[in-house]
C-alpha cells in the first residue's frame, strides 16, 4: 500500500520515487493505493475508498447483495441502537423506525441517526 507524494504519482508505473509507503494520512478516502500484476502481465491499480464522496452513491436506492450483508447491517444497527438507548436512558419503543433510518442512511451516505 502507498500514497502519492506528488499529484499523479500513483499512475507512474515505472517511477515510484514519488510514492510513500503506507496509507495516506488519517486514512483519507481515495488517497491510498496498491498495485500488482496478474499472471497474464496486466498491471492493476487499486484505490482505497473508505467513505464515498457526495454524489457517488445513488441515495434513492438501498439494497443488500446477500443475506450475510443484511445480517451484518442489522448487527451494526443493533450496536448503534444500543448506544442510542443508553444515551436516552430508556427503551426505544420506536426501534423499528430507528433501525430503518439507520440502515438507509448507512447505505446512502446520509448522516447516521444518533
Amino acid at each position: 500500500m502507498f500514497h502519492p507524494q506528488a499529484p499523479g504519482a500513483q499512475f507512474q508505473r515505472d517511477r515510484t520515487d514519488d510514492r510513500v509507503s503506507g496509507p495516506a494520512a488519517h486514512n483519507a478516502s481515495y488517497s491510498s493505493f496498491a498495485t500488482f500484476s496478474d499472471p497474464d502481465g496486466n498491471g492493476w491499480l487499486l484505490q482505497e475508498v473508505t467513505a464515498r464522496l457526495p454524489g457517488r452513491v445513488d441515495s434513492t436506492v438501498t439494497s443488500y447483495a446477500s443475506v450475510n450483508d443484511l445480517m451484518r447491517a442489522l448487527i451494526r444497527a443493533a450496536t448503534a441502537h444500543g448506544q442510542h438507548e443508553q444515551r436516552i436512558g430508556a427503551r426505544d419503543e420506536e426501534w423499528p423506525a430507528w433501525y430503518a433510518a439507520y440502515m438507509v442512511a448507512e447505505q446512502t451516505g446520509a448522516p447516521l441517526p444518533s
